[in-house]
């Protein structure tokens, strides 16, 4: 049984045999690459920029909801794989279905 706080849960014990460690970490990973998709859906471009917005704010809202700056080294290694695995689910996906509308930046004037 999870609470209303559990996007929000750095302190939950990191343990493979908790549950509820599993389940924040397995939903953390699943949203994040679920979400590179549909910004790449979206926004046809510039996932990255995106990704890296949504997740600042991420951090934001935990340390205002949780009341304290998380510290916890498993935390950050979650966010940063589901970071990974948003930016370049996205960026894979937006330049298969947009790649002829990609906008090159012409450098011959560098």
């Amino acid at each position: 049984m999870l609470d209303g706080w559990a996007p929000f849960d750095f302190k939950t014990n990191p343990s493979w045999i908790n549950p509820n460690y599993l389940v924040l970490l397995v939903s953390l990973e699943i949203t994040y690459f679920i979400c590179g998709l549909l910004f790449a859906l979206v926004v046809e471009e510039w996932v990255w920029d995106y990704a890296i917005t949504v997740t600042v704010i991420h951090i934001i809202l935990t340390s205002f909801v949780m009341s304290e700056f998380p510290l916890m080294l498993h935390w950050w290694l979650a966010l940063g794989a589901g970071l990974i695995s948003m930016i370049c689910g996205g960026e894979i996906l937006a330049y298969c279905l947009f790649k002829d509308n990609f906008i090159y930046p012409i450098l011959d004037d560098f």
